[in-house]
């Protein structure tokens, strides 16, 4: 964790600037301690949801996660699209699924990593090479993303939650309700 806030304190951001979110410096890669528990509180507007990372899976991405949640970067952004049956998606600063933190990264996949539930927390992208700030949550198995969108989380509490978000989607996508993620935190055990 200190590593991520010093990131974060050396990237010198202004969040006064109402386009911080999307001119980020991108954080480079942390090693985490095996012994220890690395967690992603999401307090949306539908209930909470706590999400266990995979840092031995994906440690770029988590360390991408933990750096944008230290920086409040998810704070007040809402899931712009949500696929009943599929997933719902957030993460982006624009709120119209073309925006990102300002800086791209490669997919992390590993042979036992599988979207084979619902509940896991993988990085949408628009291809090899585009991975940001946007990510889904799964409602159900999802193996045709396996390969395509690395997974470095899995929902530990409040899939009644997801289960919230998944009744208000469309089949576009469009929400019938606006859908918050009004604050995220990490928690370390």
């Amino acid at each position: 964790m200190k590593e991520i806030d010093t990131q974060c304190m050396n990237a010198k951001i202004d969040t006064k600037n109402p386009s911080w979110r999307t001119s980020l410096p991108k954080p480079t890669p942390v090693k985490f301690d095996p012994a220890r528990q690395y967690f992603m509180r999401m307090v949306t507007n539908k209930g909470t949801v706590l999400i266990q990372f995979m840092p031995d899976v994906a440690p770029m991405h988590v360390t991408n996660f933990m750096y944008l949640t230290q920086l409040g970067f998810f704070d007040g952004l809402k899931f712009h699209r949500v696929i009943p049956g599929f997933m719902a998606q957030g993460g982006d600063p624009l709120g119209s699924g073309m925006g990102g933190p300002g800086y791209q990264f490669d997919g992390e996949f590993s042979p036992g990593a599988k979207h084979d539930r619902g509940g896991l927390l993988s990085m949408a992208n628009a291809g090899p090479g585009t991975d940001g700030s946007q990510f889904f949550l799964t409602f159900v198995a999802t193996p045709w993303l396996d390969g395509r969108h690395s997974i470095f989380g899995s929902v530990v509490e409040g899939m009644d939650v997801l289960k919230a978000l998944e009744a208000v989607g469309s089949s576009s996508g469009k929400t019938s309700e606006v859908v918050m993620l009004e604050k995220a935190t990490i928690e370390v055990k």
